[in-house]
C-alpha cells in the first residue's frame, strides 16, 4: 500500500491563528464457563470471520445465528405460555476471539427485528458472565437517505444498534420475536377448556411476526490505537500516513497540520479571523461586520482516535451547508470509562461500516460522558459533511452523537456543554442563530413524506426528523437548554 510519511513540510500548514431485564434471566440461566447450554440446536455454524492484516487493527467476528430447541412447555395457565410460542433464535460460544461490542445483523435493510435481543457476555478480565443486557433493536431511523448511492450500494443491511460490553471472550444471544396477543382482556388462554395446544399456547392465537432472515452475531474488536508517539496540542503524531489516512488528515488542512492528532480549541479572536479565511466570500457584509459565531472548541480527530481509514469508502460527500443539527445517542450503554472512549468510537465505526454496510461512520461528531468531542465521518470538521444519522434528513445538516443510552439515565453536564459549544462554533460557520428554526426538505421517512418541506429547530432532537426514541428522553430534555447556551456562545 502506498504510504506517505508524515512531515510538517507536507504542505499543508494550520490557517487557523493559531437490562438487565429481571425476567430475562429466566430465559438463561448463568452457565460455568466450560458448559454448553442445553437450549441450543446441537451443532456449531461455521464462523465467517473478517481476518484483519497485520498492520490493520481491529475485526470482526460474524456468527449466523440458529433457531432456539424446543423448551419443555409450563404448566397449562401459565403466564408465559404464549411468549414460549414466539420465533426464537440464538447462539452461546463460552470461547471465541476477544471483542468490545456486539450487534445483530440481517440481509435486508427494509427488514424490521420485532421483538427483543438480549445478551451477555464474559469478561476477560474476570472471567464472569455479566447480567443479561437489552439490545436497542430500532436502528433504522438511522443511515443513509433514500435513493442516495450509499443507500443503494447492495452492501446496506439492517441492523440493531451496537452494545459496547468491554474486552470479552464469551457470548450467549437471545433474540424473540413479539406476539400480539394480548387484548386487554385478562381472558388468557382457554387452557382449562381443554382446547390448548400441547406446547400451553391456545391453538387460535395468531401468529407471531416472523424475525428477519439471516441473523447474524457480529463481535467488534476494536484493535488498539497505533503505535504512535502522543504529539503536542497541533501537532502531527509519528509514524506513517496511508494514502487513505492521509486525505482524511488533509481535509482539515485548513484548520491543523495533516496528521495532527487533534484540534486545538481557539479563543473569540482567533476564531472570528478563522471564519473570515473559511467563509469569508459567503457572509453578508452584517456577518463579516459582527459575526456570531462560538470559539472553536478543541476536537479530537479521526487520526486521534485511531481510525483505520482502508475501511471506509473512498472519498467524501457533501451537502450545501449546515442549517441544522441532529442531537443523537448511540444507545451503546453507559458501561465505559472516557479513556475507552476511542475503542468505543472505533468500534461504532467498525460496525457502522463491515457490518451495517455504510461508506463511513454515521455521525458527524461524538462527544462523550467526560465532554470530549470526536470528528466522526471524514471530510473535514469544519464543512457540510453528508452523514447518515436521520434518515431523511442528512443534506444541510449535520448528526452530533453523545456515545451512551439516555433514556433513563441523564446525560452528564460535560457533554451538554460540549454540545453547545459545537453547535455554537458549527453554525455560526454557517450563520444559523441555534435558538431559531429552519426549514429542510424531507428525502423521505415515517414522519414525513418526501419532498415536503419540514420547519424544524436549528438544534432538534432525532425524534424530531423521525418515529424514534432517539436520543432518548433525559437527553431529549436537555436540548432547551443546548440552544440557549449555544446562542449564548455566540455573542447572542
Amino acid at each position: 500500500m502506498f504510504k506517505i510519511g508524515i512531515m510538517r513540510r507536507y504542505g499543508f500548514l494550520a490557517s487557523s491563528i493559531g437490562v438487565t431485564s429481571a425476567a430475562a434471566l429466566a430465559l438463561s440461566p448463568a452457565l460455568p464457563a466450560t458448559a454448553a447450554p442445553a437450549r441450543w440446536a446441537t451443532g456449531h455454524p461455521a464462523v465467517r470471520t473478517e481476518a484483519a492484516a497485520a498492520s490493520v487493527p481491529g475485526s470482526t467476528q460474524s456468527l449466523p445465528l440458529r433457531p432456539r430447541a424446543p423448551r419443555t412447555p409450563r404448566a397449562p395457565g401459565h403466564p408465559g405460555d404464549r411468549a414460549l410460542a414466539a420465533p426464537e433464535q440464538g447462539l452461546y460460544r463460552a470461547h471465541v476471539r476477544h471483542f468490545s461490542l456486539v450487534g445483530v445483523v440481517w440481509t435486508d435493510p427494509g427488514a424490521e427485528l420485532r421483538g427483543s435481543v438480549q445478551i451477555r457476555t464474559r469478561s476477560t478480565a474476570t472471567g464472569t458472565w455479566s447480567d443479561w443486557q437489552d439490545v436497542d433493536t430500532h436502528n433504522a431511523d438511522h443511515g443513509a437517505d433514500p435513493g442516495t448511492a450509499e443507500r443503494t450500494t447492495g452492501h446496506v443491511r439492517g441492523a440493531t444498534a451496537p452494545l459496547w460490553v468491554g474486552d470479552s471472550d464469551g457470548v450467549d444471544v437471545h433474540v424473540r420475536a413479539d406476539t400480539d396477543t394480548d387484548d386487554g382482556t385478562g381472558t388468557g388462554t382457554d387452557a382449562d377448556a381443554g382446547t390448548g395446544t400441547d406446547d400451553g399456547t391456545d391453538a387460535t392465537d395468531p401468529p407471531p411476526a416472523p424475525l428477519p432472515d439471516d441473523l447474524s452475531l457480529e463481535l467488534v474488536d476494536p484493535g488498539d490505537e497505533p503505535p504512535t508517539t502522543e504529539p503536542g496540542p497541533d501537532q502531527p503524531r509519528t509514524g506513517e500516513l496511508t494514502e487513505e489516512a492521509t486525505a482524511a488528515s488533509a481535509a482539515n488542512s485548513d484548520l491543523v497540520p495533516v496528521g495532527a492528532a487533534e484540534i486545538p480549541e481557539l479563543g473569540p479572536e482567533d476564531t472570528e479571523r478563522e471564519l473570515l479565511d473559511l467563509r469569508g466570500a459567503d457572509l453578508t457584509a452584517d456577518q463579516r461586520a459582527k459575526p456570531h459565531i462560538g470559539s472553536r472548541p478543541r476536537i479530537v480527530t479521526r487520526r486521534g482516535w485511531g481510525a483505520d481509514e482502508s475501511l471506509r469508502a473512498h472519498g467524501f460527500v457533501y451537502t450545501k451547508k449546515v442549517k441544522a443539527v441532529f442531537v443523537h445517542h448511540t444507545a451503546t450503554g453507559n458501561n465505559y470509562r472516557c479513556a475507552q472512549t476511542p475503542s468505543v468510537i472505533r468500534s461504532i465505526y467498525r460496525y457502522h461500516v463491515k457490518s451495517m454496510g455504510w461508506r463511513d461512520i454515521g455521525y458527524n461528531f461524538l462527544v462523550d460522558k467526560c465532554g470530549t468531542l470526536y470528528e466522526g465521518r471524514a471530510g473535514g470538521v469544519a464543512k457540510a459533511v453528508l452523514g447518515a444519522h436521520t434518515m431523511g434528513f442528512n443534506s444541510d445538516s449535520m448528526g452530533v452523537a453523545v456515545i451512551g443510552t439516555y433514556s433513563k439515565t441523564k446525560p452528564a453536564k460535560a457533554a451538554v456543554t460540549a454540545i453547545a459549544r459545537l453547535v455554537a462554533w458549527k453554525t455560526g460557520l454557517y450563520g444559523m442563530n441555534p435558538r431559531a428554526k429552519t426549514y429542510l426538505r424531507s428525502a423521505g421517512g415515517n414522519l414525513y413524506q418526501k419532498g415536503k418541506n419540514v420547519h424544524l429547530n436549528v438544534v432538534s432532537g432525532h425524534r424530531d426528523g423521525f418515529a424514534t426514541d432517539c436520543p432518548g428522553r433525559q437527553l431529549y430534555g436537555k436540548l432547551g437548554t443546548v440552544r440557549s447556551a449555544a446562542a449564548r456562545y455566540q455573542g447572542r
